[in-house]
């Protein structure tokens, strides 16, 4: 897990896709944080994202490195959202504070159940790490 953690740190625009009807919604994301050892993300309950992960808990990330390698990550998501994931979030990321507060209604998170990391590079390498 640390190393997919430090992945995505290191390449922090990746993208997240869902699934709305038969429909795949794909859009940048920006946060991740670890929390009592799972892969945590943030979002907003009144956004397409929320809705289409209540509805279908199956997603995928990904994102590629200046190097060429690239990393795709699916799982479950399992919403988590309380004062002290809320907490850890913004003190992981302090700008989140600018939309979001522990107390409001809207800040949602989820982390990875289930979930597999596939680091590839451009020559065919791949490698596979679960969470």
């Amino acid at each position: 897990m640390n190393e997919v953690l430090a992945f995505l740190k290191d390449n922090p625009i990746f993208y997240l896709a869902t699934v709305e009807g038969n429909i795949p919604k794909v859009r940048p994301f920006g946060f991740i944080m670890e929390y009592e050892g799972k892969l945590y993300f943030s979002t907003s309950n009144q956004k397409p994202v929320y809705k289409q992960l209540r509805a279908n808990p199956h997603f995928e990330v990904s994102t590629t490195a200046k190097t060429g390698e690239w990393l795709r990550l699916h799982g479950k998501a399992v919403f988590d959202t309380n004062k002290g994931t809320k907490q850890a979030a913004l003190d992981a990321m302090p700008m989140l504070s600018k939309m979001y507060s522990v107390d409001d209604s809207i800040f949602e998170l989820f982390y990875v159940e289930d979930g597999e990391a596939t680091f590839n590079d451009m020559k065919g390498a791949s490698r596979a790490v679960k969470l």
